[in-house]
């Protein structure tokens, strides 16, 4: 989906900022200096810089050092899950809606040497390989006008890790992090979502590394959610009482079961497929999706919901999995979520948040855009200088 582009009156992107800022961020933070520096950074994230790491950060902010900058991932009194709760039921009033869609889904961070919490060599779709990097797992969330969001993250912290204590002591590894899988990651994730009653949304849905899990999929329908998930084409699943692969089932499906549903926009348009469900009772379904113009192309999908749907919204829950891609590329590109250069395992999580923070902000203002105007950049907000944090143009929405 192509950026929408609004004239957005600086003065108003400012004010936009800073109520963000007090609801999401300030409250959590006790002491003056560390949350303007909290401000300074976040502002810092929305600016033009080509990098955004510590030491750009501080000199955008005019810091002789990034000591400072340090000092707020590292060692400032303040709780991230605080800020992520509290960015999470923003999300929830500007941008909640009844067909709302939670979007699971990992992204790689390359990394050097093995110090950095998390880090080994591990396969990532960021890079297509295997590579010395970390992993963090992610929610999102779609709103049908297509607005998406981060709205939580978790860490992985590969088994080996739990095999050297000196290793997570030096990282930062709190004594009560335990083994988990990136399904378990997701989950703990999905149940915040569901806990949190200013936050509205229908469907959950995730790629086939989680869709393959068939604990996390039982977890969703214990607790009534409805959920499109990818799986595998070996995917194993019951019919009629007879075990068998959900390739091996949709490739007897007859010609006319087949129905052309666009699922989304891509960057050549609206992005067209031909689909096809089967029927498990008990509103279950397996969903196929085949390429128009390569039908030995195929996607899988095992589907359930708390009540009976139509064939087109499935189609879009399943084509609302692709945003979270969207998510990442502009999260890394316009707010820095990669750029960082921390090292330990409550630093990653704090900048990791706040970059969350900034691509909100976006989000927000590509929702509601504020009135357009010529004029000057905003003034300066409690000893911080919003001048060059995001200039009059494109707001990606």
């Amino acid at each position: 989906m192509p950026p929408t582009v609004v004239e957005a009156d600086p003065d108003a992107w400012a004010n936009e900022f800073d109520d963000l800022f007090s609801q999401v961020v300030a409250p959590f933070f006790g002491r003056r200096e560390p949350r303007l520096r909290a401000r300074s950074y976040l502002l810092g994230l929305l600016s033009s810089l080509e990098r955004k790491n510590g030491w750009s950060l501080a000199e955008y902010a005019s810091d002789a050092t990034p000591d400072g900058m340090q000092r707020l991932l590292n060692h400032a009194r303040w709780d991230a899950e605080q800020v992520r709760d509290a960015l999470r039921a923003q999300v929830g009033e500007r941008l909640g809606h009844l067909d709302g869609v939670l979007v699971v889904d990992d992204t790689g961070f390359e990394k050097k040497g093995r110090r950095s919490a998390g880090v080994q060599r591990q396969y990532t779709g960021t890079a297509g390989k295997i590579t010395n990097c970390q992993i963090g797992v992610f929610c999102s969330y779609v709103d049908p006008d297509r607005q998406r969001v981060l709205i939580d993250r978790e860490l992985y912290l590969p088994r080996s890790w739990f095999t050297d204590p000196d290793r997570l002591t030096d990282a930062g590894v709190p004594e009560r992090a335990h083994f988990a899988t990136k399904p378990e990651l997701a989950w703990a994730m999905i149940e915040r979502a569901a806990d949190d009653p200013l936050l509205s949304f229908a469907w959950i849905t995730a790629d086939e590394a989680y869709g393959d899990n068939t604990r996390l999929r039982e977890r969703c329908r214990d607790r009534g959610l409805s959920h499109v998930m990818a799986v595998s084409r070996d995917h194993r699943l019951v019919l009629g009482g007879v075990r068998t692969r959900a390739d091996t089932v949709v490739s007897l499906l007859a010609p006319d079961a087949w129905q052309r549903y666009a699922c989304g926009d891509g960057a050549k348009g609206r992005r067209f497929y031909d689909w096809a469900w089967i029927g498990l009772g008990g509103h279950a379904w397996v969903l196929a999706r085949r390429s128009i113009s390569d039908p030995t192309d195929l996607a899988f999908y095992r589907c359930w919901s708390v009540r009976p749907v139509a064939l087109s919204e499935l189609v879009r829950v399943a084509g609302a999995r692709w945003s979270v891609e969207e998510v990442f590329q502009t999260t890394k590109n316009e707010v820095g979520l990669d750029h960082y250069q921390v090292r330990t395992h409550t630093a990653w999580y704090r900048h990791i948040t706040l970059a969350m923070v900034a691509h909100a902000h976006l989000a927000f203002l590509a929702a509601d855009p504020p009135p357009g105007r010529e004029g000057p950049v905003g003034e300066e907000t409690d000893g911080l200088a919003t001048q060059g944090a995001r200039p009059v143009g494109t707001i990606a929405a």
